[in-house]
């Protein structure tokens, strides 16, 4: 089963003059509830994927509020369900995580703010922005920016959090402005309360039908000639609108300090970061407030004209806070001033980083600087002291270890049904030389690490195939495009293999059949084996994506000609099957399919089921393999050749043997996958398969008495 939600699902139902506690993204999705929204879309992905999660799997209470609940095929099919919004007195809410998200859903978004909605519009995009981003470090501003809508960046606070999910609906209504509420990592998963409100049953829902369809009103198309007045009517109504919500319910917080002709603008979802820098440069104290005035940003754009220049007017200077590049509101900020003549000296990223994410570090260096050239007293000294104690600790950690620390990139999880398909392709490219590899979005990507380091490009989930097409016509030799279910699903089918079958392309594409969309959280796909064939094999230990085959009956439909699916597990047979794609005299598309149950649902499944057996004292068997070594060598070939985690090495127990010998340590699930290597690669004889037996039957006990007799007799003594 997937992972299971139902405590958090409990705290939606929370009411007037109860407390909500929990983190960040949780206190979006009450807010939602809270909000009266009638319907919720996304695409999964961190650090926003828990909205959708929880959302569908409360589906009965979202039934009981007459919310509807759709899990999108991707980031585009959410962002076109916005279009309820446009002639309909509906609040609806779509998600998903920046920047690539908003990349896939930009046409729909164009055209969604081009004619602007009725209903509030929300957009909460998980701003994947800086050193813990799995994503490439863009920003969404410039699409608020674009297409004229609402950008929200709250202060990370879940009260602050809340209001501005209440009042995002409200200033879209406000505005007829789509609005966009970015939450950073942190944001996300920073812990709290607040004092929650009764949730409200949308006045349109699923429980509460509209007898007739919105008159035809052509005004609310994205098409021309209408899309000109749409153009005039942003600047002259909408934004206007919007920052008259902003000023009369104070969306932006502005609070005082002592140093009154100093000043610093911040976006709301850095607040937390500038306040801990100025803390250790003493102007702030425990409790957060700041000797300098700031203003907070919790609506990033629009930006309000008369509050910039009210902010900035007779201050010595003023310091702008933002994350990223460009910088787009320090340029709106300096043009805003500069019209109105203000001639404030303006601060930002001619003292802090152009580019990174914005750490408590980061700031302090930044603000150290502007402290030192504006506020009088040791502000510069306290934060260089505590820069140097953070390097000084560092220093000692490395001197210690004797060497810097460690990379620790990601990798496979143990037993990993994907990598043996890359084990099985390190072999095929010693036979047939090396082979162009387009990537994909996936956990397949951990392949572009060692031992592995495979892929020249990732340029989009589910894109593979279609970026090897400027590549294949130009190589001799076949050229591999990987991708895995959940990007066969979300893009790959349409732009990769129609492109391909449609242009007569000679390529090969590998799909990782796991059964689950498993690098955004192992949520369900269309090819997921449904509910009925888990409770059937709940008893079992082998894999379930057999049981669905609509990846198969897709390709077929769309006229694949050459196709195989073959069990990971099986290195040689994979290695066979590859090395068939790529010396085939068919010319055209070939399909291997990688079928492979992902780990971690495997294991969901098979846990309880053996704990249910163990503690009713019946027989389990558990696979367990080792490494002989007498026999290993020590040239750890099979770790090359395989990147498994508990497959490593250890001193080597022969004092006249120098190289230390292979050794599989606990944690290891029973894949086989290091002795299917062994045997496909022809490596040492070295690894052994056992089986564990726990709660033996009498027979297995006495037979394992007799051979263990037998084996001390042989022992010398």
């Amino acid at each position: 089963m997937e992972v299971s939600f139902s405590k958090e699902i409990e705290s939606l139902r929370l009411g007037t003059g109860e407390t909500f506690h929990g983190e960040g993204i949780l206190a979006i999705t009450k807010a939602l509830l809270q909000s009266g929204v009638a319907y919720v879309g996304g695409y999964q992905g961190a650090p926003v994927s828990h909205l959708l999660d929880v959302m569908v799997q409360a589906k009965p209470y979202m039934d009981e509020l007459g919310v509807h609940v759709e899990a999108c095929s991707n980031e585009a099919s959410a962002a076109a369900m916005l279009g309820a919004s446009i002639h309909y007195p509906l609040r609806g809410a779509v998600t998903w995580k920046s920047i690539v998200g908003t990349n896939v859903a930009s046409d729909a978004l164009s055209n969604l703010s081009s004619p602007g909605v009725t209903g509030g519009a929300l957009i909460v995009v998980g701003e994947d922005y800086g050193e813990g981003a799995s994503v490439i470090q863009e920003r969404t501003h410039a699409y608020a920016l674009k297409s004229s809508m609402c950008l929200l960046d709250p202060r990370p606070d879940l009260a602050v959090m809340v209001k501005m999910v209440e009042h995002g609906f409200r200033l879209s209504e406000a505005s007829n402005m789509p609005c966009i509420l970015e939450l950073r990592i942190r944001a996300c998963h920073v812990r709290g309360s607040f004092a929650a409100s009764d949730n409200i049953k949308p006045a349109v829902s699923t429980r509460a039908l509209m007898a007739d369809p919105a008159g035809f009103d052509y005004m609310k198309l994205a098409h021309p000639p209408v899309t000109f007045p749409h153009e005039k009517l942003k600047g002259d109504k909408r934004i206007p609108a919007a920052r008259k919500y902003i000023v009369d319910n104070q969306l932006n917080e502005l609070l005082p300090g002592k140093h009154a002709d100093l000043g610093i603008i911040v976006q709301g979802g850095l607040y937390n970061s500038t306040i801990r820098s100025l803390q250790q440069l003493g102007l702030a104290d425990a409790f957060g407030d700041s000797d300098i005035p700031m203003l907070i940003l919790n609506v990033t754009y629009p930006l309000v004209p008369e509050q910039m220049a009210d902010f900035c007017v007779g201050k010595r200077a003023v310091i702008v806070i933002e994350e990223g590049q460009p910088e787009y509101i320090e340029q709106e900020i300096a043009t805003l001033l500069r019209r109105r003549d203000i001639q404030t000296p303006l601060h930002g990223k001619d003292m802090l980083p152009m580019a990174g994410e914005y750490s408590v570090e980061a700031l302090a260096q930044g603000v150290s600087q502007f402290a030192a050239r504006y506020v009088a007293g040791p502000a510069t000294a306290l934060a260089q002291q505590w820069l140097d104690g953070n390097r000084t600790r560092r220093n000692e950690v490395t001197a210690v270890l004797n060497k810097p620390l460690p990379p620790r990139p990601p990798g496979f999880c143990v037993g990993c049904p994907e990598r043996p398909v890359f084990s099985a392709l390190k072999q095929v490219q010693q036979d047939i030389g090396a082979v162009h590899i387009a990537g994909d979005i996936g956990c397949h990507a951990f392949a572009t690490f060692e031992p592995f380091s495979m892929g020249h490009s990732i340029l989009g989930y589910g894109m593979s195939l279609a970026s090897r097409a400027g590549v294949s016509p130009m190589m001799q030799r076949r050229t591999l495009a990987i991708m895995g279910d959940g990007g066969f699903w979300h893009n790959g089918l349409l732009t990769g293999v129609q492109s391909a079958l449609f242009n007569g392309d000679d390529a090969v594409l590998l799909i990782f059949k796991n059964g689950y969309s498993s690098a955004t959280g192992t949520q369900e796909l269309i090819s997921t084996p449904s509910s009925a064939a888990k409770d059937m094999a709940a008893d079992k230990v082998e894999s379930l994506t057999h049981t669905n085959t609509t990846i198969e009956s897709t390709l077929q439909g769309l006229g694949v000609q050459w196709m195989r699916t073959v069990h990971t597990y099986h290195v040689d047979k994979m290695r066979a099957t590859l090395k068939d794609a790529f010396t085939s005299d068919f010319n055209g598309l070939k399909v291997i399919i990688a079928e492979g149950e992902c780990q971690l649902e495997r294991q969901r499944r098979i846990k309880p089921w053996i704990a249910s057996l163990l503690s009713k004292g019946k027989r389990v068997v558990r696979v367990k393999y080792g490494v002989d070594e007498d026999v290993c060598n020590g040239d750890h070939a099979c770790i090359r050749l395989s990147g498994c985690p508990t497959l490593t090495i250890k001193d080597n127990p022969d004092p006249l043997k120098v190289d230390p010998v292979a050794v599989v340590i606990d944690g290891c699930v029973g894949c086989g996958l290091c002795g299917a290597n062994a045997h496909a690669a022809t490596l040492c004889p070295s690894f052994y398969r056992a089986e564990v037996i726990q709660n033996p039957r009498w027979h297995e006990r006495l037979l394992a008495g007799i051979r263990g007799s037998f084996v001390r007799l042989l022992q010398p003594t």
